[in-house]
C-alpha cells in the first residue's frame, strides 16, 4: 500500500502574533490556523485591531513579536511567489491616480512578469478572465476614480482573481457595495476557496456570515474566540466582542 506523503501546510498560520505603534499594542498574542479551502469570517468593532491583523499576516505592518507563514513561507517571500492578494479598504487607494481598470488587475500579474513587466498573452487571458468573472469587461478603459464604490471593490477582486493567489485577505470588502455585489463577492470567494484557497475577510455584516463563512475570528485586539462559525458565532461571543449582543438571524 502506497503511503501518502505528509498533509500540506495550513495556508496561513499565526503564533502569539503582537503588533504595536509607538509602543501601544495594536494586536496582542494572536494565533491561528486556517487550511485551504478555508473562508474565515474577521470580526470586531472599530478599533479592534483587524486592519492591522491583515497587515501584518500580509507582511505589510512588522510584527513586535510571533511570527506568520502563508504556505509554509514567511509572508515577504509569499508576496515575492504572488500568493499573497490583498484587498484593502477603499481609504487607503488613492483614487485620484491616473489608471485604467485593466491595468489595476494586471498589477495582479507583476509577479509572473519580467523586469520590464511586459505582459504575455497568458497574463492577458487572465485579465480578461478575472474582469468578465467580476462584470467588469465593458468598464475595462474606464479611469478607476470614475467608478463607484462597488465596481471599485471588484476591480481588486478581479485583481486578485488574475493573480491566481492561494491566500487572499480583504479588508471590509461589502462596505458601500449593493446586495448583489456582495453576493458576488460572496461567489468569487467560495469558488476561490473550493479550488483550494483559504480567505480571511473582516466585514460588519454579521447577518451573512453563518451563510458563506467557514469559520469565525471575534477580535478586541486580543483573539476573543476563533473556529467553526457554528461553534463561535454565538450570543455570548458577540456580547463579549461588542459589549452588547446583536440579534443574530
Amino acid at each position: 500500500m502506497q503511503q501518502s506523503g505528509p498533509p500540506p501546510p495550513d495556508r496561513l498560520t499565526a503564533h502569539d502574533l503582537t503588533v504595536a505603534y509607538d509602543g501601544v499594542p495594536a494586536v496582542v498574542d494572536v494565533t491561528l490556523s486556517l487550511p485551504a479551502g478555508c473562508l474565515c469570517g474577521l470580526v470586531g468593532m472599530n478599533g479592534a485591531g483587524k486592519s492591522t491583523l491583515l497587515k501584518a499576516l500580509g507582511g505589510f505592518v512588522s510584527p513586535a513579536a510571533g511570527s506568520v507563514r502563508l504556505d509554509g513561507l514567511p509572508p515577504a517571500r509569499a508576496q515575492r511567489q504572488q500568493r499573497l492578494a490583498y484587498v484593502p479598504q477603499s481609504e487607503q487607494v488613492d483614487w485620484d491616480f491616473p489608471i485604467r481598470v485593466r491595468d489595476v488587475v494586471l498589477q495582479g500579474r507583476y509577479g509572473r512578469m519580467n523586469l520590464l513587466r511586459w505582459p504575455a498573452a497568458s497574463d492577458r487571458r487572465a485579465v480578461e478572465r478575472a474582469l468578465q468573472r467580476v462584470d467588469l469587461s465593458d468598464l475595462a478603459e474606464r479611469p478607476i476614480g470614475a467608478l463607484s464604490g462597488g465596481q471599485r471593490k471588484r476591480v481588486f477582486l478581479a485583481r486578485a482573481l488574475a493573480q491566481e493567489a492561494t491566500v487572499l485577505l480583504l479588508d471590509e470588502p461589502f462596505t458601500g457595495v449593493d446586495r448583489p455585489t456582495e453576493r458576488l463577492i460572496i461567489a468569487v470567494l467560495r469558488e476561490l476557496c473550493a479550488a483550494g484557497a483559504a480567505a480571511l475577510l473582516a466585514t460588519h455584516d454579521l447577518e451573512a456570515i453563518p451563510d458563506f463563512c467557514d469559520r469565525v475570528l471575534l477580535l478586541n485586539r486580543r483573539l476573543l474566540a476563533f473556529g467553526p462559525t457554528g461553534e463561535v458565532f454565538t450570543q455570548a461571543n458577540l456580547l463579549r466582542t461588542f459589549g452588547a449582543a446583536p440579534v443574530l438571524p
